[in-house]
């Protein structure tokens, strides 16, 4: 990152028992503590609503256009962090604080069935894993609000984004410990993505 890049992070706001989302709380702790000189971080609290939330990334990606966008969510029951590989477009049915849910079952009609992230979550996570972090890999958000902010993220990134489930018990519920973890990942993710935009040498041709 030569200049000043926008990376987006974004929590959801309360749900449920949950009156204090730790995914909104994390997402203001790394806006004070940073992703490094070079990144400027730009936080967004989503509503557990499917209308509002895809209204929200939509403006955030055509306003912003930032380098990348990390979104986090609750894994209730969870005490380990967990990295999403895959956003996926069907099968919506749970009610959102509205009392909502698509018609449709989906996030964009006519789009993909699923959509990846360009980051190799499984990579990212083994790195962490083992470095003794209680860090996993998964393929399934779960079709709930955090699913549905992911495809649409994707959707409109080309896959520059990723969801990351935080856990609600163990000693990683407590911000103190989640957020500078969540720093370091993050700061993994973006290096993986730094690699993966690099342009590729052209082949090396002898003038002999």
């Amino acid at each position: 990152m030569n200049k000043s890049e926008t990376v987006v992070v974004t929590g959801f706001g309360p749900f449920r028992q949950f009156l204090i989302n730790t995914s909104w709380e994390a997402a203001k702790g790394l806006k004070l503590i940073g992703l490094g000189e070079k990144v400027e971080v730009h936080v967004r609290e989503l509503p557990v609503s499917y209308l509002k939330t895809q209204k929200i990334i939509g403006e955030l990606w055509h306003t912003l256009n930032p380098k990348f966008a990390v979104h986090l969510g609750l894994a209730r029951g969870s005490s380990v962090v967990i990295l999403e590989q895959t956003g996926k477009n069907t099968g919506y049915k749970d009610r959102d604080v509205c009392g909502y849910c698509p018609e449709t079952r989906c996030c964009i009609e006519g789009g993909p069935q699923k959509l990846e992230s360009v980051i190799n979550m499984r990579v990212v996570s083994k790195h962490f894993r083992q470095a003794g972090m209680d860090v996993v890999y998964s393929r399934d958000a779960g079709r709930y609000l955090c699913d549905f902010a992911y495809y649409c993220s994707l959707y409109h990134s080309q896959g520059r984004a990723a969801l990351i489930h935080v856990p609600t018990s163990g000693i990683l519920a407590s911000a103190d410990r989640l957020v500078p973890l969540l720093q370091a990942l993050i700061q993994k993710i973006l290096e993986q993505l730094e690699e993966h935009s690099k342009p590729i040498d052209p082949p090396f041709v002898s003038m002999s």
